[in-house]
């Protein structure tokens, strides 16, 4: 539904884009003619990602970087300057969740999503703006969640860190207008990603059936509706929106909100089994 040529001429950071919906709003910004940074933690994932995105016909360069740390997230956006000349997007895209009885939460649990989330959105946001503001302008574009607003049992750490961000988003909106700068969010619900899907689906209990099942178009989100909607949302024919958040969920927050409510009915023979999984995958 887009020209072949949307983005020609942009340059976009995508934080997080060597996995999972990242990477898939990566492939459809080089596809439209977007210069690519990818960034993440791990050097295997982000080299593998940039081989794979270059297939899209885009300039691509990959860059490992924790978010959390300031000092990381500038040499990336000094990489990404060096390489394309400027930077035109920042999609704020790096996360962190698992579902928790908050009892059960240690506090560094929680300080690592949030550090995520939250932190790493600023520290990226403000590394980008310096560029941007130099050059005249540009887009910033954050991705939160549909319980942004009402918060959810079982991920307090990612609820408390997403309305951060959905409150940055407007903060900066109005402040960093004067630049020239956009600054937008999306909200999505359910995408099946293999990472996400590990950390948040419990395992049996059909609860993935259930899942669906909250969704008025009975169906979970397809990885292309998201990238098409980012890709308008950073492109000149979004210029008038500012400060907006897009919700694309199939209906399911208008359904009913909380998206992990339904984990009261979880045992807790349950919750020791996703304990042990989550503990070996980090060894």
């Amino acid at each position: 539904m887009f020209l072949s040529d949307l983005l020609k001429g942009k340059t976009a950071i995508v934080t997080g884009g060597g996995t999972g919906l990242g990477k898939s709003m990566a492939a459809r910004f080089g596809e439209l003619g977007a210069s690519l940074t990818i960034c993440g933690r791990r050097q295997q994932v982000i080299d593998e990602a940039v081989n794979e995105l270059k297939k899209t016909g885009a300039a691509v360069l990959g860059v490992k970087c924790d978010v959390r740390d300031g000092e990381q997230v500038s040499h990336m956006v000094n990489e990404a300057v060096s390489e394309f000349g400027s930077v035109d997007v920042l999609l704020n895209n790096a996360a962190g969740n698992f579902i928790c009885p908050t009892e059960r939460l240690s506090e560094n649990a929680f300080r690592t999503v949030v550090d995520i989330v939250l932190t790493g959105t600023f520290n990226c946001s403000m590394s980008a703006m310096k560029v941007m503001k130099e050059k005249g302008g540009g887009v910033m574009l954050n991705i939160v969640t549909t319980y942004a607003w009402t918060g959810s049992g079982y991920v307090v750490p990612s609820a408390s860190a997403k309305a951060g961000v959905l409150a940055m988003t407007r903060s900066l909106a109005v402040e960093w207008a004067k630049y020239g700068i956009r600054t937008n969010a999306i909200a999505p619900g359910p995408f099946p990603t293999e990472g996400a899907w590990q950390r948040l689906v419990p395992p049996g209990l059909n609860f993935e059936k259930r899942m669906k099942k909250r969704i008025p178009l009975q169906r979970f989100g397809e990885h292309a509706e998201l990238a098409n909607l980012a890709s308008f949302l950073i492109s000149d024919g979004a210029s008038y929106i500012n400060g907006e958040v897009v919700t694309i969920d199939g209906g399911e927050w208008l359904k009913g909100a909380g998206e992990f409510n339904e984990l009261d009915r979880l045992p807790e023979m349950a919750w020791k089994a996703m304990d042990a999984v989550r503990k070996r995958k980090k060894k």
